[in-house]
């Protein structure tokens, strides 16, 4: 029987052992989608307890702890940092064959070196070990992005962002390239008016220009892109619960906002149009920076209203939401490529059921000329844990070029998160080593070897050129 988490962990058999401590261990890490805070990173914070490191903003382990009879004043609540963290270890031994069980546990080996079992019993000691390495300037920000080698940081912000922080870092001997993606969500989001004419005068006020029509807002939209760019930003992100898909003309656009800016009311046809439109003119201006746009596409998000109302977005309240409409989606990539403005694109399904349809899809718009140009992406947020995992590799794998994948990245919040590449990079050398091990694949491990490599570190540093 095989100890929990020890050197061969998710490692069944001598290839994938081979394969990913020769290959994959030593890769630099580069996280290309994340939710890390650029201000964290410039100020070098330094956490003063587990807690602020661990569970705040967490809201995977916001859900355990709810599903656990735990009380929301213990979750987000005002009770103290060590309250907090003891009931996180009263959950914690009722997680198993969650993800939540092993990714604390691999973060509380590798990043402070415990090897316990976190649970009430050893709750008290492991808060204060860890505390105590926390104050330690190796163990700020910084020093844990560099602890795990990580060599490229992409953040998400919105287009009014300042990105001072991302201009100050750029301006301080960190190592760790730390760069802006650009998320324009808000900047079409028609269906709430009050809300986007808000978000329309902060828009406004960024660019220096009054934003009365389509044009000046494509205009607003592009001065962004720019300026974006300028500080080093190579990828946009978008998030849909379904894509917009309707046909459109020029002149409907130009009246629909035109209309919305009179304070009249769009319809829901109109609403799917607008977004078609500014999202075609976002893609194009992707296009034209050689960025790489990505979709994250099927989350029921805020599904609780009540809890919505008390703590907002982003706290625990989301879910897996019906298949993606394939028409919708090839339709979206089809209004760039009949003009040969696709850009690099990389495209994250929620719904497993998904997965075959995201693996045929690619091939469909691959232009011959750059390897993997179209991505379908890691297992994403419900689906980044080891099944997901590997239903997403198998799916690429049988229809698609699994070697030119761009790997793994971390979608979190916290700097504690790291060692999900190493989560990752496990479960990938254990499917590959399988097979081998069947008689499916060539025992070849310099080519499996390098195929490992690039599919952790190389396809991205080679497709993103950071």
């Amino acid at each position: 029987m095989k100890k929990f988490l020890d050197h061969n962990f998710l490692l069944s058999n001598t290839t994938a052992e081979t394969l990913y401590h020769e290959h994959a261990s030593k890769m630099p890490i580069i996280d290309y989608h994340c939710h890390l805070s650029p201000k964290d990173i410039a100020e070098n914070r330094q956490f003063e307890n587990l807690t602020q490191a661990w569970l705040e903003g967490d809201h995977y382990k916001w859900r355990a702890l709810r599903a656990n009879g735990i009380n929301e004043k213990f979750c987000t609540g005002q009770s103290s940092d060590f309250i907090k963290f003891q009931k996180w270890a009263e959950t914690v031994p009722h997680t198993m064959r969650n993800p939540l069980y092993h990714w604390t546990h691999m973060e509380l080996k590798q990043v402070f070196g415990i090897n316990e079992l976190l649970n009430p019993n050893s709750a008290e000691k492991i808060y204060a070990d860890t505390n105590e390495l926390l104050a330690k300037k190796e163990f700020g920000c910084q020093g844990l992005l560099r602890k795990f080698n990580v060599e490229v940081v992409c953040t998400t912000d919105d287009p009014i962002d300042s990105l001072e922080y991302h201009q100050a870092i750029a301006k301080s001997d960190f190592s760790t390239q730390v760069l802006p993606t650009f998320r324009p969500d808000k900047a079409f989001a028609i269906e709430n008016p009050k809300t986007y004419r808000k978000y329309l005068t902060e828009l406004s006020k960024i660019v220096g220009f009054e934003i009365d029509s389509f044009e000046s807002l494509v205009n607003a939209l592009q001065s962004r892109v720019d300026f974006f760019h300028a500080n080093g930003c190579r990828l946009s992100d978008h998030g849909f619960t379904s894509l917009p898909n309707a046909d459109f003309n020029t002149n409907e656009i130009i009246a629909i906002f035109k209309n919305f800016l009179s304070g009249k009311s769009i319809s829901n046809l109109e609403v799917e149009k607008f977004k078609c439109a500014v999202l075609e003119k976002l893609g194009q201006m992707y296009h034209e920076k050689n960025w790489t746009q990505q979709f994250h596409i099927g989350a029921i998000r805020n599904s609780s209203s009540r809890m919505f109302n008390l703590l907002g977005a982003d706290a625990g309240f989301d879910s897996i939401g019906n298949p993606t409409n394939a028409e919708a989606l090839a339709s979206m990539l089809d209004r760039w490529d009949k003009t040969d403005q696709l850009a690099k694109t990389i495209l994250y399904n929620l719904n497993p059921s998904d997965n075959y349809m995201y693996a045929t899809m690619i091939a469909n718009f691959q232009d011959g000329n750059t390897a993997g140009k179209i991505q379908f992406g890691s297992g994403w947020w419900f689906l980044d844990q080891k099944e997901g995992i590997e239903m997403q590799l198998n799916a690429l794998s049988s229809q698609g070029l699994l070697s030119r994948f761009v790997g793994m990245l971390t979608d979190s919040r916290s700097f504690l998160s790291f060692p999900r590449h190493d989560y990752f990079r496990r479960i990938l050398c254990n499917l590959i080593g399988k097979d081998v091990e069947e008689g499916l694949l060539p025992n070849d491990i310099l080519w499996l070897g390098e195929m490992v490599e690039n599919i952790c570190y190389y396809n991205a540093k080679n497709y993103f050129k950071f």
